[in-house]
């Protein structure tokens, strides 16, 4: 195959995907949402769960400032 027609080929699938890509490509829209029953509140999805306070874990912490401190320069 010449030179001329891969280049050819291949600018031909690149604008493909280009075209495939920008059609898939969902902006996004302004809605107006609106409570139901009128709370006041910000609507939340129907399976939002309860979510318990995260507590930080100290030994992440600690390996977080261990890595942090071992990638200095070596004097």
């Amino acid at each position: 195959m010449k030179l001329e027609m891969a280049r050819g080929l291949f600018l031909v699938g690149a604008l493909g995907v280009t075209s495939i890509a920008m059609a898939a490509w969902e902006q996004p829209r302004t809605q107006i949402l609106s409570a139901v029953h009128g709370e006041g509140q910000c609507a939340l999805p129907r399976i939002a769960k309860a979510v318990s306070p995260v507590r930080p874990d100290h030994d992440l912490l600690l390996l977080m400032f261990g890595l942090a401190q071992g990638t200095g320069p070596q004097h």
